[in-house]
């Protein structure tokens, strides 16, 4: 079975017709311009650059010359860059300004988050999910994690789900994304949606084939970075008491970052075979692409999804030997299989009470939220060129980490 670009609907197909006319007629707008980049994001003028998030020059040419020149994009993806690139510097800025408005805002206590990581397409969004559905905890929602100045003070908003058009567009252009990856205003997301306001953020490479601001951010120090992601939760734990949960499979690059700035924290790991996760995470990578690139080599997404791959788990093995953080190793399949065991081994490392009806509170979870309903992801190695014995030979250091699970 060869791998495809997603079929386009007519409604798709007449959004980038349109937006290729526009950048025939209006060039200009569809230049990798940083100084014009910057401007956008002041506003006219309403932001100061000197709000800026601390580095954002550099990483904005990075950024902006890789998507140039390694993208691919089409006149959609373009856009989507700039847009990007602009929206997290006018957030930086917003976020700044927050803090120089009530200085009192980092003083705001925030409990030790539990946070889930690993490998892409492991159960990770599943458990983050479920865990929102307590009361005591909060999972962000994309609007919270992209606004969250919004919800501020007296005048907070009673619920978080106008995100506006973005996600609802996504989708239009791309209905595939709603199987591999189901999103939405009214779902919890990743932490990278409220990160990289220095334009640092594993999350662009995600979307656009970006191999040489990969490798830049690999060689990155992210300390600012996260310092930066724990002011945007504190503006959403100012008078909301519940525990926040967090979820990326990006952390599992910086988890020393990750430790440092959240003492405390509860670090979730998800395993699963390597192979699985891999060839997972190629084919979501494939067609969140084929959103933006009408040019998508799927051998080539397979081996950046294999050495991206290794170089954070390498990482994240690395800092394990050396921390003493909480860690709860987690098996996909016993996920999969006995959920609420799962669930009560980080209850009780976070030092929670369980819901009082655990395999009740999990059944009512998956009975509202039942797997495969948008359809079934459907995928293969020798798609994405990924070989299951020489993967496996390479990622055999991950063995340490399955003798260190109960």
């Amino acid at each position: 079975m060869t791998w495809r670009l997603p079929e386009r609907s007519p409604t798709a197909r007449q959004i980038y017709a349109e937006a290729e006319r526009d950048r025939l007629e209006n060039p200009h707008r569809y230049r990798f311009d940083a100084d014009r980049v910057g401007e956008r994001a002041t506003r006219g003028g309403k932001h100061s650059p000197a709000l800026f998030a601390d580095g954002w020059a550099s990483a904005l040419e990075e950024f902006l010359g890789s998507a140039h020149q390694d993208g691919r994009l089409n006149a959609v993806g373009i856009r989507m860059a700039l847009d990007s690139a602009a929206g997290r510097l006018t957030a930086g800025a917003r976020i700044a300004q927050c803090y120089n408005d009530d200085p009192a805002l980092h003083d705001v206590e925030m409990a030790p988050p539990i946070v889930i990581i690993g490998g892409w397409r492991t159960g990770t969004t599943f458990l983050f999910r479920l865990l929102n559905t307590d009361p005591r905890l909060h999972a962000p929602l994309p609007a919270e994690l992209v606004a969250p100045w919004r919800f501020v003070g007296p005048e907070r908003p009673a619920t978080a789900a106008a995100a506006g058009p973005a996600s609802e567009l996504l989708h239009t252009l791309n209905p595939a994304m709603a199987v591999v990856h189901p999103s939405g205003p009214t779902l919890p997301e990743e932490c990278v949606l409220g990160m990289g306001t220095d334009l640092r953020n594993w999350g662009f490479t995600s979307m656009m084939r970006l191999p040489s601001y990969a490798d830049w951010l690999a060689a990155q120090d992210f300390t600012g970075t996260y310092a930066r992601y724990r002011e945007v939760l504190q503006l959403l734990t100012a008078g909301d008491p519940r525990r926040l949960v967090l979820k990326a499979p990006a952390h599992t690059a910086e988890l020393d970052h990750l430790i440092d700035t959240f003492p405390g924290l509860v670090v979730v790991q998800i395993h699963r075979d390597i192979v699985a996760t891999l060839t997972s995470g190629a084919s979501l990578f494939a067609v969140y692409r084929a959103t933006y690139s009408d040019d998508v080599d799927p051998f080539e997404v397979g081996r950046q999804q294999v050495a991206q791959s290794e170089l954070w788990f390498r990482r994240a093995v690395e800092v394990r030997r050396q921390t003493a953080a909480t860690f709860v190793d987690i098996d996909y399949r016993e996920l999969t299989a006995a959920p609420a065991t799962v669930v009560a081994d980080i209850y009780g490392a976070a030092g929670l009470a369980p819901p009082e009806d655990l395999p009740a509170f999990v059944d009512s979870y998956q009975r509202s939220h039942p797997r495969d309903a948008a359809g079934q992801h459907r995928y293969t190695s020798e798609q994405f060129g990924i070989v299951a014995d020489e993967v496996r030979e390479r990622f055999a250091f991950l063995d340490e980490l399955s003798s260190s699970r109960p």
